[in-house]
């Protein structure tokens, strides 16, 4: 059945109802914000990047505390194991073997500093991100839903970091960036705080409910489009593979293009950015709106763009404006 715009009116003020509990607690980070719930309404993962003290944990807490979801948090380590994550099995002699349930089993996961886990525990992240079901011994388990990681790392400090694998990136539906506030957004900060007051002093109550947070997904996908959005969508991905077909310029520092998870990913996050802007198709604005999100930590530079500090970013802002829209 086709989307109604009653059905979207609804969901765009559920949303603005999240938008306000969390601004209780958070000051500025509007883009941050939004770009989190196309996330959320795209039923994809994220990873923050961004300095310490940028609020990017508690941009999750309030947003978990705001949908009405479980919210757990794992502090990555360097001595972090597997089933620090996942849980174990346990025997009792009134039980029998038992499994002990780990963090991994939440709504809203929030994995702090995931690049200062080892690769062994990093691996161990992507079945649940990606078939949203973890192994444990001999019995696979599905995760609740909805099922949604927020990750974190610090591009500070590289000391005890471990570079996240190009699988485990390429299942992150976004790579946002944690910016410094305004003046007058800092302000705000300085008096209003978790420092100077704890959580549960500001209030926040769950305006939404998991099954709510489900039916928008659902409901995302019915956002509608046309074919030249499907055209454009694969032309952009193609020119992260082939930019010299498209006079790209800094093409030459590409070493790979993006996967065709892009594009699903494109196509899926355009539908939310639409959503989220209570409209009833995808236009190609909304491609524009979610490329860099998307298309950032997809595009893999060679060592000359990395020598002459190129950031991939900068290509995807370059093919975003030359590719053109059929």
């Amino acid at each position: 059945m086709p989307v109604s715009k009653a059905a979207i009116n609804k969901c765009c003020a559920d949303l603005n109802k999240v938008k306000k509990e969390i601004a209780k607690v958070v000051v500025g980070q509007e883009i941050l914000i939004d770009g989190l719930l196309r996330a959320v309404l795209a039923n994809g993962h994220v990873l923050i990047e961004g300095v310490p003290g940028i609020a990017k944990t508690l941009i999750a807490r309030a947003l978990s505390a705001s949908t009405g979801c479980d919210f757990k948090r794992i502090q990555f380590t360097a001595d972090l194991l597997p089933t620090d994550i996942l849980g174990i099995t346990s025997y009792d002699e009134e039980r029998g073997f038992f499994v002990v349930q780990g963090p991994i089993f939440g709504n809203f996961i929030l994995g702090d500093e995931i690049n200062r886990a080892p690769p062994k525990v990093q691996s161990a992240m992507l079945e649940a991100m990606q078939e949203r079901q973890v192994t444990i011994g001999r019995e696979t388990f599905p995760l609740k839903k909805p099922f949604f990681v927020i990750a974190t790392q610090n591009p500070i400090e590289t000391l005890g970091t471990y570079p996240l694998p190009e699988a485990q990136i390429d299942r992150f539906l976004f790579k946002l960036i944690a910016g410094y506030p305004s003046k007058e957004e800092e302000r705000g900060v300085i008096e209003r705080n978790i420092s100077m007051h704890s959580f549960d002093y500001f209030g926040l109550k769950p305006v939404l409910s998991p099954e709510r947070i489900i039916e928008m997904q659902e409901l995302t996908k019915k956002i509608g489009h046309k074919e030249r959005i499907k055209n454009y969508i694969v032309e952009i991905v193609n020119a992260t593979r082939n930019p010299s077909k498209y006079n790209i310029k800094l093409g030459k520092y590409i070493q790979w293009g993006s996967s065709p998870r892009a594009g699903i990913s494109l196509f899926i996050s355009a539908k939310a950015d639409a959503l989220l802007k209570g409209q009833m198709i995808i236009k190609p604005q909304n491609i524009k709106n979610v490329a860099l999100d998307v298309l950032g930590h997809r595009v893999i530079l060679n060592y000359r763009g990395e020598a002459e500090g190129i950031k991939p970013i900068d290509v995807v802002k370059e093919i975003i404006s030359k590719v053109r829209i059929p």
